[in-house]
């Protein structure tokens, strides 16, 4: 059988350029076409390589695994190592359903034809069978993540939390969001969100009533006192949402959060409380966000 590297080039790229494109639609990531693309060209040069180089590390599931991570790294602006493994987890989720759609086409097509050597699959087949066999792992694809989303329903992740703040404590509904990675840019400790005006038990009037003032660093109104009390909790947090590109957010460092979970309580003494000036959930259902802490 004659082998093309250019074709095998082509095949891998393709299919790792559409794989990319749907882990960032899934992981709602912000994408820019060309790191896609050179990481795309990264994942398609080590097909060749892997072919052409008969080396046992080069071909080991570890170096593959490298390999996806260098790739999501390049193609994605992740944060953090949270964030890096959460998209490194669906683009093997998205690639073992995208491969085996592909494949299923292909050996029903021309199954008598085709090997596999070092992981890649060699055969008379057309870019055309394959494009059907991604078409059709894209729509399973597409499928199941809706099922297996209408299968969490938002009472699955609804937490009763415990804030502690100067002593005083109060209690609040937050959903767990996958997608809140919002951390003190300083010191990098996790920002529950949370509706001020729930507050007013366990933090100073003067502190909800100025939010705006401080974050513009105007202190005019609030009094010495509450000044030397909480300038030492105060923090400004960055975010970025849909309809706001560069927000800030009050934050007040809790002495304490309690989070209870499948009838078990987990404690954390490290937690900013960022102050929401809005409501979260129109139907009351919760009145803050907690990410994955």
């Amino acid at each position: 059988m004659t082998i093309y590297l250019d074709i095998i080039f082509l095949e891998n790229f393709i299919l790792n350029l559409i794989i990319l494109y749907a882990v960032g639609i899934e992981t709602k990531a912000k994408m820019k076409h060309i790191k896609i693309i050179l990481a795309s060209i990264i994942g398609s040069l080590y097909a060749i390589v892997t072919y052409t180089i008969k080396n046992w590390f080069i071909n080991s599931i570890l170096m593959k695994f490298i390999l996806s991570i260098i790739m999501i790294y390049i193609a994605f602006e992740t944060k953090n190592y949270k964030e890096l493994i959460k998209k490194t987890i669906f683009f093997y989720f998205t690639s073992f359903a995208f491969g085996g759609g592909a494949l299923a086409v292909i050996y029903m097509v021309n199954a008598k034809k085709i090997s596999i050597q070092n992981g890649i699959i060699l055969g008379k087949y057309t870019l055309f069978t394959i494009a059907i066999g991604v078409t059709l792992a894209f729509i399973v694809t597409i499928i199941s993540f809706k099922l297996i989303k209408n299968k969490i329903s938002k009472k699955d992740l609804i937490r009763n939390i415990t804030i502690k703040i100067n002593n005083k404590f109060i209690k609040v509904k937050a959903m767990i969001d996958t997608g809140n990675f919002l951390k003190e840019p300083i010191t990098n400790i996790p920002v529950i969100v949370v509706e001020d005006r729930l507050l007013k038990n366990v933090i100073d009037e003067e502190i909800l009533d100025n939010i705006e003032n401080i974050l513009g660093g105007d202190l005019n109104n609030i009094s010495e006192i509450t000044k030397n009390e909480y300038m030492s909790k105060m923090r400004v947090i960055p975010f970025t949402s849909l309809g706001k590109q560069h927000g800030m957010l009050l934050g007040i460092k809790a002495q304490e959060v309690i989070i209870e979970e499948n009838n078990e309580t987990r404690k954390l003494n490290k937690v900013i409380i960022g102050l929401y000036n809005r409501k979260l959930n129109k139907k009351n259902e919760y009145q803050a966000l907690i990410g994955l802490i």
